[in-house]
């Protein structure tokens, strides 16, 4: 009797696609080029074009009209993915639009530098840098997925670390960096060194281009979010008694479709209320860095002293955001839900609300004390960026953990340029306040000081009383969803 043996081959381990680290080191330089340039933009604005001889006189309108321009950039580059995410899907797929987009955004950066003392070539430029920054920004973390297939799916939830860990460390090197260079080396340098890593950051990409995984367009789809949308508002006359504004959509349009569109607006009910924490987060990055090039940045830990300057003190949003994240979700989540306080997502977003208040309560104190002539110690306004940090936490991953648990699969893409919007509409409504301001009047005359802040966090608190209201009566439904695909969209909560 022979014996036979038989051979099993162990299962391959899983590997990362050798097309990542071409994407990691993008979107590391391309980070540090967005957030380098913003770190000193309310700043330049103020000291070159709107009060260059810093007469406290022009100092309200002078930071208005900075504020104003800064927050019209970061609503269009914020309104820009929704459109950059349809034309790579339907016309020219993720690479090629990300290559072209990503030229644009490096013209944008060399006009920044070549007008840093014109000031409707810079707005131009700023423009040019909107454009390539909100264009790419709904491809870059797709095309991530597109590399991973079922053989690595696993090793997605990896990927996405490494990936959120590329935006906060551009982010936190060009916060430290860019204001020192120009402070150093003045405006040319300062906004050339962002346009020299978005050309890097281009460079790398395109040096990946032979392994990339390229999913191409599918061409025009009917069947989604803002077809159906049009059609139902076009035939709102054909509406059957019992059924809602969509159904009539459902004699065109895919049922199973439009019932995924009747979840999103659900979910924009939610998001409504995040506008409020969006329309004031983006000013820690534009009016508290002209409160704090005005305060006391001596720091003294005891067995080190130095002075910050004002455009880094911003990187404390990412350290406090770095280090609140698995706190709140391995600690304060688990703890409360221990004592019977059930950590809901619609909970989270209404206490992000009232800490987003208190944040902005904080400041309007520093501001008050500034006016008043003092030079208040800029711990003060790390204070700030502690609580609004916290609310980040509570708003922004919640609210984008909410939506892709309460709408379909294939609404999870819609829902990420909706979210988008909503920070783009956010700044809009407090670029038109500053813009306000600048023009004179009743605002500037009621707004002075201050006043902005209490408004600010009167306009928050008006949200939290109506959340507060509405939140019970919100229908919720859950749906059930592939976790990686969660841990994907999740992890691109960037800052962003």
């Amino acid at each position: 009797m022979s014996e036979t043996t038989v051979l099993t081959s162990e299962p391959k381990k899983p590997r990362f696609p050798k097309s990542v680290p071409f994407i990691i080191g993008n979107e590391a330089a391309e980070r540090f080029s967005f957030y380098g340039m913003r770190s000193i933009l309310a700043l330049f604005l103020v000291n070159q074009f709107f009060n260059p001889a810093h007469k406290a006189a022009l100092t309200e309108v002078a930071n208005a009209k900075a504020n104003e321009l800064n927050h019209y950039f970061v609503m269009l580059a914020y309104a820009l993915p929704f459109v950059g995410g349809l034309v790579a899907d339907w016309f020219t797929g993720k690479y090629r639009l990300i290559l072209t987009i990503s030229v644009v955004y490096c013209i944008g950066h060399l006009l920044l530098s070549i007008f840093d003392t014109n000031l409707d070539g810079f707005t131009f430029g700023i423009i040019v840098v909107a454009i390539g920054a909100g264009g790419i920004k709904s491809c870059v973390s797709a095309n991530v997925g597109d590399q991973f297939d079922s053989t690595n799916q696993d090793l997605l939830s990896k990927v996405y670390g490494w990936f959120y860990f590329s935006i906060n460390a551009g982010s936190m090197l060009s916060n430290i960096l860019i204001p020192y260079t120009y402070s150093v080396y003045g405006a040319k340098w300062a906004f050339g060194v962002p346009g020299i890593l978005m050309i890097l950051a281009t460079i790398i990409f395109f040096s990946g281009r032979k392994m990339y995984v390229r999913v191409p367009p599918t061409g025009v789809n009917k069947n989604n979010f803002v077809f159906i949308s049009i059609f139902a508002l076009l035939n709102i006359g054909k509406k059957k008694k019992g059924e809602s504004l969509l159904d009539v959509a459902k004699t065109k349009f895919n049922p199973e479709k439009v019932e995924g569109v009747k979840a999103v607006y659900r979910v924009i009910s939610v998001f409504f209320f995040a506008l409020a924490f969006w329309a004031v987060w983006d000013q820690c990055l534009s009016e508290w860095v002209l409160y704090a090039d005005r305060m006391d940045r001596n720091i003294n830990l005891g067995f080190t002293h130095f002075t910050v300057l004002a455009g880094q003190v911003s990187t404390m949003n990412t350290v406090f955001l770095l280090l609140f994240i698995p706190v709140f979700n391995y600690w304060i989540y688990p703890s409360l839900d221990k004592i019977g306080l059930k950590t809901t997502p619609l909970r989270r977003l209404g206490a992000g609300l009232v800490l987003t208040a208190l944040s902005f309560v904080v400041i309007g104190l520093i501001h008050k004390n500034l006016d008043n002539g003092g030079t208040p110690s800029i711990w003060w306004q790390i204070l700030a960026y502690m609580i609004l940090s916290a609310a980040e936490v509570l708003v922004s991953i919640t609210g984008l953990e909410y939506a892709y648990t309460h709408s379909p699969k294939s609404m999870k893409s819609t829902m990420t340029g909706i979210w988008f919007l909503v920070v783009s509409a956010g700044n809009l409504i407090t670029a038109k306040v500053n813009g306000l301001i600048a023009d004179g009047g009743f605002f500037a005359e009621h707004l002075r000081g201050a006043n902005y802040e209490w408004f600010f966090v009167s306009f928050i608190c008006v949200f939290i009383v109506i959340f507060a209201f509405v939140a019970p009566r919100l229908k919720e439904r859950s749906y059930i969803t592939d976790p990686y695909i969660e841990s994907q969209v999740i992890s691109d909560t960037n800052n962003l």
